[in-house]
């Protein structure tokens, strides 16, 4: 089955399957590693750790397309690949999706927000008025070469206009031809358990360590029938941690050791990036 399939048949299973946010290819590596099933490509992740900037409508369309080919070079799971608004009108979707499609998309996340997006758990966003977002991601839809890939539509209407107003946005989506829905940025736990009972495609639900939406258990959420639970910067967030704890460490004390626990092996880094099948294919045209 194709990786578009697969990832076609997690979310229509409405079981909650986790899948965490890559910023790079070795992020992705370790997603992988560790028994995911997909992987979602972090606009936010991205723009942080590759720009050092916050989410706030600073990274482009060429700069995803190049995380996007990478990481796909680097993994075989599905990839939900986080395009912003599209970068423009709905004549900007249409080359979106043509592009992020060439890099290796499986699934395109489109949003609603005016640009310059910020994240969704940032105050201060506006919205483009449900008639422009239907029409771009009906642009979505049409860009597609291959019927397989999946439009994912994320309104982030809720704290602009109200919970009413983003359900009956992402109804709008769907009957557009949004594959995935995504509501983004509710704030109650009554919003989650409604959702699923109020739209009829299979949808995301983002769970921001520290932001607005309160965390459900992954186990729970798929009980409520939701395809996809989406840690979008768990990994990053980790990142950061381990190496802040590393570098103090190693700031206050002038050492850090392998047997520190707090650095991974050298031999697990070599093993991540397979080394030993470079190592192989070295032999075999040496």
């Amino acid at each position: 089955m194709s990786t578009r399939k697969t990832l076609k048949a997690l979310a229509e299973a409405r079981r909650g399957v986790i899948v965490p946010g890559a910023f790079n290819a070795l992020s992705a590596k370790v997603v992988e590693d560790l028994g995911f099933e997909a992987i979602y490509i972090t606009g936010a992740g991205v723009t942080n750790m590759w720009f050092g900037m916050p989410d706030q409508g600073f990274m482009g369309l060429a700069e995803i397309a190049d995380h996007t080919a990478r990481i796909r070079n680097a993994v075989s799971l599905p990839l939900i690949v986080d395009a912003d608004t599209g970068f423009g009108n709905a004549l900007n979707v249409y080359h979106t999706v043509r592009t992020l499609e060439r890099a290796g998309a499986d699934c395109i996340q489109l949003e609603d927000q005016v640009a310059p997006k910020r994240c969704g758990h940032f105050s201060g966003k506006d919205v483009i008025s449900t008639e422009e977002a239907v029409s771009k991601i009906k642009a979505a839809v049409d860009a597609r070469r291959d019927g397989s890939l999946l439009i994912m539509a994320r309104t982030d209407a809720a704290a602009v206009h109200g919970f009413e107003a983003a359900v009956e946005r992402a109804a709008r989506f769907a009957e557009a031809g949004a594959d995935i829905l995504f509501v983004e940025a509710v704030t109650t736990a009554e919003e989650i358990r409604e959702l699923p009972r109020r739209l009829p495609r299979p949808q995301l639900m983002n769970m921001v360590i520290g932001g607005k939406t309160p965390i459900f258990n992954a186990t729970e959420l798929g009980e409520l029938g939701y395809g996809i639970v989406l840690y979008a910067n768990a990994a990053l967030q980790g990142a950061v941690a381990g190496m802040q704890k590393a570098l103090t460490v190693l700031r206050d004390e002038k050492e850090v050791k392998e047997s520190s626990g707090l650095v991974a092996p050298f031999a697990e880094r070599q093993r991540l990036v397979g080394k030993p099948e470079w190592d192989a294919l070295e032999k075999r045209y040496s």
